[in-house]
């Protein structure tokens, strides 16, 4: 139940928010009793959607992501992925990989990140108020994480004119336009492996070369590959997924007037906001990758058998309402259980507290500087982009 004075506002409220899901229901129930889906691939999979059953698979390191990670296999990809990337490693390998990198991404590790986030801001708000026709998305949320994440990596500024329409491909490109997409992501990873292997030039200071300088730290060493493997995910995630989450909870925040003046009356509540948007809003029109069961394992609807191939649908458990009482409610006062939008275990997402730091930052920032903000077009007739894994506006025109 919300507790604050604010009249709800309900995610019914944000038009195109939610997207038709990339998967499709199936009427038949597995073996053990649980409902399923057809994935795009073809492959069917139990459908996990309560809190307690998707959170249990999240943290159990027994679902194994490898298995899913090969030819024909079972996914929401048009491809497989090198293997090296954290979301695709099992026990012990993700240990290793994640123990590595695990201070440098932690909420301190970022914190040091704070001048240049607030620099970058301040930049981007003063060429939005330059603007005859300010454009919030154009000017100041598309540019604003990759260029962090360039102070935070260490690759040039001028690097992103190259590379970025290469790593926006590799998340937004239609399913059916495979040899775009391997073009593309191919490009993006061998500019990463110049990166690693010193073939381009980085900044001292920057992660890179922390990492290529520590690498002995893990036993054994790591490869260029894994290195290649951790820094990829970051150049992607930390540029794109940001973006989408950032575009759309400004979005969200436009489309609720009641709940923007709350912000800009208060913009304190802005971490408290932030994790209800993370909570509510969907990146794309999938919330995890599939998984394959190595046992069997007891939910709430039923038994999940070894060998299944398991969909734990986090954005259906984020809005379970035996979890999240009104769960589409977006509520910056709830209190109650973690929401598994980063995931949760030991596939949480390594740029987590990257994530919070820029979204809090940016909403203090935006409600403080602009507290007259509202739209300067109707909303509902805003282009979106729709890709494989990720879906935004890619206009947001506003006055103040």
């Amino acid at each position: 139940m919300t507790t604050s004075t604010v009249p709800a506002v309900t995610v019914a409220d944000i038009p195109h928010l939610d997207a038709p899901p990339a998967h499709t229901p199936r009427q038949d129930r597995s073996a053990g009793g649980l409902p399923q889906v057809t994935l795009p691939s073809g492959h069917t999979a139990v459908h996990l959607t309560r809190y307690r059953d998707v959170h249990k698979v999240l943290t159990d390191p027994t679902f194994a992501r490898a298995r899913t990670n090969v030819e024909d296999g079972p996914s929401f990809l048009p491809t497989t992925m090198p293997p090296e990337l954290l979301l695709n490693l099992d026990t012990p390998d993700h240990a290793r990989m994640r123990g590595f990198v695990t201070a440098d991404y932690s909420a301190a590790g970022v914190e040091r990140l704070r001048p240049t986030v607030e620099a970058v801001i301040g930049e981007r708000f003063a060429a939005l108020r330059s603007e005859d026709r300010p454009d919030l998305f154009r000017t100041v949320l598309d540019p604003f994480p990759v260029t962090v994440n360039s102070h935070f990596l260490g690759f040039p500024p001028d690097d992103i004119a190259y590379f970025r329409p290469y790593s926006r491909t590799v998340q937004m490109a239609p399913a059916d336009d495979v040899p775009l997409l391997l073009d593309h992501f191919w490009k993006v990873y061998h500019y990463v492996t110049d990166l690693v292997t010193g073939a381009r030039p980085v900044s001292s200071d920057g992660l890179i070369a922390r990492f290529v300088a520590g690498r002995d730290r893990a036993e054994p060493p790591l490869s260029d590959k894994e290195l290649v493997g951790l820094l990829l995910g970051s150049v992607l995630g930390a540029d794109q997924n940001v973006l989408s989450f950032l575009t759309k909870g400004v979005y969200a925040l436009l489309c609720a007037p009641r709940l923007w003046q709350r912000l800009a009356d208060d913009p304190g509540i802005a971490p408290q906001l932030v994790e209800e948007l993370l909570r509510l809003i969907p990146l794309g029109t999938i919330s995890t990758f599939p998984r394959v069961a190595t046992r069997d394992l007891e939910t709430s609807g039923g038994l999940v058998r070894e060998g299944d191939i398991v969909y734990a649908d986090a954005f259906a458990a984020n809005r379970d309402p035996e979890a999240f009482p009104d769960p589409e409610v977006i509520d910056p006062d709830r209190q109650g259980k973690r929401h598994l939008q980063l995931g949760y275990g030991m596939h949480h997402c390594m740029g987590a507290a990257l994530t919070r730091l820029e979204a809090t930052t940016l909403l203090t920032r935006l409600a403080q500087e602009f507290p007259t903000l509202s739209w300067d077009a109707d909303p509902r007739t805003l282009p979106w982009d729709h890709g494989t894994l990720l879906r935004r506006p890619t206009s947001l025109p506003v006055r103040w």
